[in-house]
């Protein structure tokens, strides 16, 4: 049993931070509050002077996909860029628990991430969250059940393949991609649907069986879309088929708050920090999470890279500077991205019975000046 006290505790639920105590035993959180007793067989802690917030997570990532090191010269197992529509493809099989990028990123907090199949497909196939502990297979860093569906509107899918002279071209030919397989994936499902009733053998199809799940809302769709007009034909198609599905990136959000305020999408926001290096992240703002906030929507932060990962706390910093309230910035790294990746009954606050993801740090976590000195996943202590 552990027990970290005299913190100033980030308590994301109720928009507040006091002086108080986190009490843990067997990777369960038993007690966090102002007033909480501490048992006498407790290992304690003292953070007084520091922060103590809910581990750090990022909806939106590459860690473990995009190994590091890598060299982009050479192929990663982020992009498969044989076909634009693989919706059969499983993060899971990619994932390497060695990669330099999980403990970068502990380091700064962080405990929890979802990595996903990069955006050169249209469809890019399955992601998949993890908790950053040192393991020795990849089934000790994953979730079970928490596998998300990628696709990819704009420019990277016209570029990958375009540049090749294979389909798609034009938006007009990714969206059209989008409708074709999602409609193959209804007629695939309502074969299924007739056969069963027949109690005859429903015909299977690999390539579409992973998109039941997404017909029927039980799998999210993470849909990469920069441009304001990308935004708009993603929820657009993202409606005509009835889809469970949150925006990745939204970097002309800004742009268009009074309709994203209509929609309420879920949301990742950023990298902020890239450089406009595409057409479509030309109109890139530090401003974009406060304008969303003052849309009244919550939203997650991302740095979107695996490496790179650990520089998000102070990029997030930037985004409080140019109007982002403290409050909503550290829920946009805690209870929100918990939320939008359904496990904030076990993630993203610091509460009696979540999983014991705890982040302390030796001043303000999104300070440069900061630095995170401990990070306890499922219990277990990593000191930076």
């Amino acid at each position: 049993m552990y027990a970290v006290k005299n913190g100033l505790l980030a308590d994301v639920v109720r928009g507040e931070t006091y002086i108080g105590s986190v009490v843990w035993d067997k990777g369960v959180i038993l007690a966090a509050g102002a007033d909480v007793e501490i048992p006498s067989e407790a290992e304690v802690i003292d953070a007084a002077g520091k922060w103590v917030t809910p581990g750090f997570v990022e909806a939106h990532c590459h860690i473990s996909m995009a190994s590091s090191p890598n060299n982009y010269n050479t192929r990663i197992d982020l992009n498969e860029w044989s076909d634009p529509v693989t919706p059969y493809l499983m993060a899971a099989d990619s994932i390497n628990p060695r990669d330099l990028a999980i403990a970068k990123a502990r380091e700064v907090g962080f405990t929890t991430v979802c990595t996903l199949p990069g955006s050169s497909n249209v469809i890019g196939g399955n992601g998949i969250c993890l908790k950053l502990k040192e393991a020795q297979t990849a089934a000790e860093l994953i979730i079970p059940g928490t596998e998300m569906f990628k696709m990819a509107f704009g420019e990277n899918p016209k570029r990958f393949f375009g540049d090749n002279k294979k389909a798609p071209v034009t938006r007009m030919a990714v969206a059209a991609l989008v409708r074709e397989t999602f409609c193959k994936a209804q007629e695939y499902a309502e074969k299924r649907r007739i056969a069963e009733e027949k109690s005859e053998r429903p015909p299977f199809d690999f390539r579409l069986h992973q998109m039941l799940p997404v017909l029927t809302g039980e799998r999210k769709v993470r849909i990469h879309c920069h441009r304001s007009d990308d935004i708009v034909s993603a929820i657009s198609i993202a409606e005509e088929f009835g889809l469970t599905y949150s925006l990745e990136h939204v970097t002309e959000g800004w742009m268009i708050k009074d309709f994203l305020k209509e929609k309420k999408p879920w949301m990742v926001l950023g990298p902020l920090a890239m450089e406009p290096t595409k057409f479509e992240t030309q109109n890139i703002s530090w401003k974009n999470p406060a304008v969303m906030e003052e849309a009244g929507l919550e939203f997650s932060l991302m740095q979107d890279t695996g490496y790179n990962t650990y520089l998000l706390p102070l990029y997030v910093g930037k985004c409080i500077a140019e109007g982002l309230s403290e409050i909503a910035a550290l829920r946009a790294l805690t209870i929100w991205p918990a939320k939008n990746l359904g496990l904030d009954a076990r993630l993203g606050s610091l509460e009696a019975g979540k999983d014991a993801d705890i982040a302390v740090f030796s001043g303000h976590p999104f300070s440069a000046m900061s630095r995170c000195e401990m990070t306890v996943i499922d219990g277990r202590i990593y000191r930076s």
